[in-house]
């Protein structure tokens, strides 16, 4: 299971398991890791789990996070990521390591309101089991809304998209295939007219995709 572990002046204090689909982390009590220091927001970030992955989000906190000395609004986690709120820092410690992070689809907020934020994740583990899968095209595309039209190649092993804190819905290559699965928020993703709930959603060539409001057509032709 992975665990973040906070530290203050490089000094670990505490482990926490990430057992739960959200961790908090803030100044108040209610909070899962409770930072009760000066910086520190009454709610200043939180951590989202799922099978597929990890990540991080800053609430909008007063004096923000900052990964490798920049500030992070929001971040898939890599293993061993140190990440600083104020004079404390929590690192992400999983079972896997995961690298190569990279965004690949950062087009203009206004042009993607009705999805938010796309990212792609290459997991290296996963490579040599799924090299036949990612020597073809995958692709979901964009069929309303203010990007309509636009296509998204599928060539990492995670590709999520939704706004975290409200919906987010991730797109995996497994040696099984393609999958759709839900990771955050009350709206589950429908898959040819059928809610997937919680559940993960092997994909095939045509299937049509309703996810916060937009339409999306799902094709790869092996």
């Amino acid at each position: 299971m992975p665990t973040i572990i906070l530290a203050k002046d490089g000094i670990a204090l505490q482990e926490f398991p990430l057992s739960k689909e959200r961790t908090s982390i803030g100044r108040r009590a209610y909070n899962d890791i409770v930072i009760d220091a000066a910086g520190i927001s009454g709610e200043h970030a939180v951590i989202i789990s799922h099978p597929v992955g990890c990540y991080f989000e800053d609430l909008g906190s007063t004096n923000g996070s900052q990964l490798k000395g920049q500030g992070v609004t929001k971040h898939f986690l890599e293993d061993g990521d140190v990440i600083a709120l104020a004079t404390y820092t929590i690192q992400y410690c999983a079972h896997a390591s995961i690298e190569d992070s990279i965004t690949v689809f950062t087009d203009n907020v206004s042009r993607l309101e009705d999805l938010g934020d796309i990212q792609q994740i290459t997991e290296p583990s996963y490579r040599d089991s799924i090299e036949a899968i990612m020597s073809t095209t995958a692709v979901v595309k964009i069929l309303n809304g203010a990007s309509a039209g636009k296509e998204v190649v599928l060539n990492k092993v995670l590709t999520t998209i939704g706004r975290p804190g409200r919906h987010v819905a991730v797109f995996a290559i497994s040696p099984q295939g393609y999958s759709l699965t839900h990771v955050e928020g009350d709206e589950y993703p429908v898959v040819n007219g059928t809610s997937i709930g919680t559940l993960s959603q092997p994909l095939n060539n045509g299937d049509q995709i309703h996810f916060s409001g937009t339409d999306i057509v799902f094709m790869h032709e092996a």
